[in-house]
């Protein structure tokens, strides 16, 4: 993996953060309201919705930061309009996803997509290769788990995501909106100011494109006993710098890749040797935490500090299929430590 990486001048400890941690908006209805419009006795509470909408608009921009902005915005925007909601139309719910996807959509105009490197061509034959990060792309960012209880997360997997991506923004969010949420295509099409037809062709076109992802049902969850089995192994090669430890635990046709570095590996062969490289670069004795990313498993990686301890280096989202490693992306960017509230040094 590369070493740490910093772009440019640390960017302070977020007046995004703050922005991330306020207080819920909650919609208190008039009882004045005219018949037709707000339906509500009492208050109208949107912060229920707050964890699904992150993940629909994460869907849609590949950006965890991004996606808790516009959700922001999305809040915002009901509770401007909130005079103008009628229950008799829509749900809060569906309500909502209407603003957001439209905030999605605008966001994303002229937008170049969220990309992982194996999305921009064909893999590195040297693992020697220089580790040179590409800032001026925008890099699709990992989806911290821990920060919303929302149930299964199959259709947020970094391969589903990255492939949406692809998409144009509107048949991403009739995927989304059909396949995933299960909204009806009536409900779509007004969402989407069009008709039940025009969603069924954009469904059916944004499926071809997306059909050679593969089923992610074949992906088992972080949780299961034999994923986390390897798993574990994974962490004690890894912590031992032990690479034919770790070669054996990879799939023959295994995928490493580390944005913001613009280079991927497939294959064990390759994968070992740039294993090998980085101990020899980095030392031995790291450490490893565990959590998820994404619905997957995920791994903090500590690189011996020479004043001590150890200090965080890169976050890695794992993929186990049949028993093995068949994709590791090794995030280096310190936004993507922030989103997972990950403590700079252990």
């Amino acid at each position: 993996m590369p070493g740490r990486v910093r772009r440019g001048t640390p960017l302070p400890r977020r007046a995004r953060r703050g922005r991330r941690r306020h207080e819920g908006l909650r919609v208190a209805t008039a009882e004045s309201s005219p018949p037709g419009r707000v339906r509500h006795d009492g208050v109208v509470d949107f912060e229920p919705y707050r964890g699904e909408l992150v993940a629909y608009c994460y869907r849609m921009l590949g950006s965890y930061h991004e996606a808790e902005d516009l959700v922001q915005e999305t809040m915002l925007r009901a509770w401007k309009a909130r005079d103008r909601y009628d229950s008799t139309r829509a749900s809060v719910r569906t309500w909502l996803y209407r603003i957001a996807t439209n905030v999605c959509l605008t966001a994303l105009e002229g937008r170049a997509r969220r990309p992982l490197p194996s999305g921009l061509g064909a893999p590195s034959e040297d693992p020697g290769a220089p580790l040179t990060p590409a800032f001026d792309i925008p890099w699709l960012q990992p989806f911290p788990d821990a920060r919303f209880d929302m149930g299964a997360r199959a259709d947020l997997r970094l391969a589903l995501v990255a492939a949406m991506q692809v998409l144009p923004p509107r048949q991403r969010a009739v995927l989304v909106l059909r396949e995933v949420l299960e909204f009806s295509a009536a409900e779509v099409a007004t969402q989407l100011g069009t008709t039940a037809t025009a969603v069924n062709s954009a469904l059916q076109r944004a499926r071809a494109a997306l059909a050679d992802v593969g089923d992610v049902g074949q992906v088992t969850e972080p949780d299961d006993p034999e994923v986390r089995a390897v798993i574990q192994r994974y962490v004690r090669a890894f912590e031992a710098a032990d690479v034919p430890a770790l070669v054996r635990l990879l799939t023959d046709e295994a995928v490493l890749e580390m944005p913001p570095v613009p280079l991927w590996y497939r294959g064990s062969r390759d994968y070992g040797l740039f294993m090998r490289r980085v101990f020899e670069m980095r030392g031995t004795g790291w450490r490893m935490r565990d959590l998820t990313a994404n619905g997957q498993p995920a791994l903090a990686a500590y690189v011996p500090d020479p004043g001590g301890g150890h200090r965080l280096h890169t976050l890695q989202v794992v993929t186990v299929t049949g028993g093995r490693v068949s994709h590791n992306v090794v995030f280096a960017d310190p936004g993507v430590f922030e989103a997972f509230d990950l403590p700079e040094k252990i």
